[in-house]
């Protein structure tokens, strides 16, 4: 059971950066990944990467914006997110270990507990 921690949320402004990480228990050869949920909506993807590191993907909302990485010899992964913008506001959840379609949250089996992520205007 590979266990995940978030962290490196906070409140920023419009148009600043933050940096999440997560860290797995243990060594993790398979791909990882971002969602986020605002309140009153669904989880929603934000973007994942291959356990290579060799693909990405990215909602198109923060496509430009966010670049998600990882380093398999610390077990971690991260999401650089630059130019926030309010709506980006969410809970911000690490996933791993898809099975089918990375964009659905039901794929991933594994999950962080999340950190929050508040832009203000």
């Amino acid at each position: 059971q590979v266990q995940l921690a978030e962290s490196g949320g906070g409140l920023v402004q419009a148009g600043d950066s933050l940096r999440l990480s997560c860290a797995a228990s243990e060594r993790t050869f398979i791909p990882m990944g971002w969602f986020r949920q605002a309140p009153g909506k669904e989880r929603e993807f934000v973007a994942a990467i291959t356990w290579s590191g060799g693909s990405t993907f990215y909602a198109d909302s923060v496509k430009g914006r966010f670049t998600i990485s990882r380093d398999n010899t610390d077990d971690t992964v991260w999401l650089q997110m630059n130019s926030l913008k309010p709506e980006d506001t969410a809970v911000y959840y690490c996933a791993a270990d898809p099975e089918g379609d990375y964009y659905k949250s039901t794929a991933w089996a594994y999950w962080g507990q999340g950190t929050q992520v508040t832009v203000s205007s």
